[in-house]
């Protein structure tokens, strides 16, 4: 288990390509008690941490409009406040189909920051390329595309409640130890011990969310027990993370490639948190990596 301390500034980064729904999160994020800033440049955010602390935490709306804005400067930013003791950062990416995004730009009449004199499915283009990077490396990834401003504003909700009303809001996320260990963990499980779907010529194209790959774990004679424990463990921690006043806990698990075994778990684990009672969103880092490179295994950030 791998506990942070208690951090003086906590920080929620909300971006993602234009229309996707980065100004209902941020008024969600301020109805729940964050600062909101939208549109700062980069360059003066570290001048949010010097002095005395603000009390709460604070949103920042980070797009192609901040003045000085670049992914390379975004993802630069990322990594010095992630190594700062006195930071929490979570970096909330929204993420929506291009062909949804040009039809909002098109039912708006809104020219896109990217092509003010061009077509906005030229803007939409540029725009995600331009933020590939930052998708990857994102903490949490909402996917706008079939969701209503209602769907939307819960999803927000069930991830960044400051904890003034008692909740814990919960994240599984699974990855793969070749690519080490994700940012702002609280706790890792190591699922590597289980059996390998990735051995076995039909399964290996599948991921963990399969019902045949779910299937396959389970039949592992060590499963069942595990997750008992496993389960029984994350519910009479979670409580005591409450009393401590953590509004947010991340929970990672790992395995080789991050896309059967540990994919399988955390749907399994974040299924019977929410199932207990828990605000959980559920992420899996692999499978999201795929997808930004183009491949057709598409994934979403779900809220169970």
């Amino acid at each position: 288990m791998i506990a942070n301390p208690e951090p003086d500034h906590r920080f929620v980064f909300v971006t993602g390509p234009s229309g996707a729904g980065r100004t209902t999160a941020i008024r969600v994020l301020e109805d729940l008690g964050y600062e909101g800033i939208d549109n700062i440049p980069l360059s003066l955010v570290p001048r949010l941490i010097e002095g005395t602390p603000l009390g709460r935490p604070i949103a920042l709306g980070l797009d192609v409009r901040n003045r000085d804005f670049n992914a390379t400067a975004l993802i630069e930013l990322i990594d010095s406040l992630t190594r700062d003791p006195r930071v929490a950062l979570d970096v909330l990416y929204l993420d929506c189909a291009p062909s949804v995004l040009i039809r909002r730009f098109s039912e708006t009449r809104r020219r896109h920051p990217l092509a003010p004199a061009e077509t906005p499915a030229q803007g939409v283009e540029r725009e995600i390329d331009l933020l590939a990077p930052i998708r990857v490396r994102a903490d949490h990834l909402i996917d706008t595309t079939d969701l209503t401003q209602h769907d939307l504003k819960a999803e927000v909700a069930a991830l960044f409640d400051t904890g003034a009303t008692g909740r814990l809001s919960v994240s599984v996320q699974s990855f793969s130890y070749k690519r080490g260990v994700p940012r702002g963990v609280d706790m890792i499980f190591d699922c590597r011990f289980l059996a390998n779907p990735h051995w076995q010529p039909d399964l290996r194209a599948l991921d963990g969310r399969d019902p045949t790959v779910e299937a396959f774990v389970r039949a592992d004679p060590r499963f069942a027990e595990f997750f008992q424990k496993l389960q029984d463990l994350i519910l009479f921690l979670l409580p005591a993370h409450v009393d401590e006043g953590k509004a947010h806990l991340a929970i990672g698990f790992g395995c080789t490639g991050g896309q059967h075994r540990s994919v399988a778990v955390a749907e399994l684990v974040g299924n019977a948190l929410a199932d207990a009672g828990w605000p959980v969103s559920k992420r899996h880092r692999e499978l999201e990596r795929k997808a930004a490179s183009g491949a057709p295994d598409a994934t979403k950030v779900a809220v169970a």
